[in-house]
């Protein structure tokens, strides 16, 4: 018969570092992604007013965004103190907004043209002249889908 010997001190065996590079540059791609980076910066001071009935727009890809607001503290200086529009990342005209509702509408399916949504966030200190006449040059552009942005009444029942 033959015989069996035991190996004596069996040591674990080492684990694998050869997959960690193709794991970690999965990570970094799936988060590279997955986030969403700010699509502008705020340059107009802009404190939405309370609302108590309010609705969450489900699909932000379709709604673009109009700032109207007094300009912050680092755009004082060139640009004064009066309210101002804000479209995408930079200080526009009313006569601008054809322009940037037609940029975005070339981003979009032409299907979804019609379920573009404007969206309004209006400092809560801006007197309506500015509103209006921002409501009435989207209205001439064919944009009749508007929203104005607004924070949950804390005070409001549920």
């Amino acid at each position: 018969m033959g015989k069996f010997s035991k190996k004596r001190g069996k040591a674990k065996p080492e684990v694998s570092t050869a997959s960690l590079p193709d794991i970690i540059f999965m990570l970094l791609f799936f988060f590279m992604v997955v986030t969403v980076l700010r699509d502008a910066e705020l340059m107009v001071k802009v404190s939405t007013p309370y609302a108590s009935e309010l609705t969450k727009l489900e699909e932000k890809s379709l709604v673009n965004y109009l700032y109207i607001g007094r300009p912050t503290q680092k755009y004082i200086a060139t640009y004064g103190t009066k309210p101002r529009l804000q479209l995408g990342d930079k200080f526009a005209t009313i006569s601008d907004i054809p322009l940037f509702l037609e940029k975005h509408k070339i981003k979009v399916p032409e299907a979804r043209h019609g379920q573009i949504t404007s969206s309004l966030r209006v400092d809560g200190e801006v007197t309506m002249g500015i509103v209006s006449d921002v409501k009435t040059q989207l209205r001439k552009s064919g944009q009749l889908k508007v929203n104005y942005s607004a924070k949950k009444d804390p005070n409001a029942k549920n």
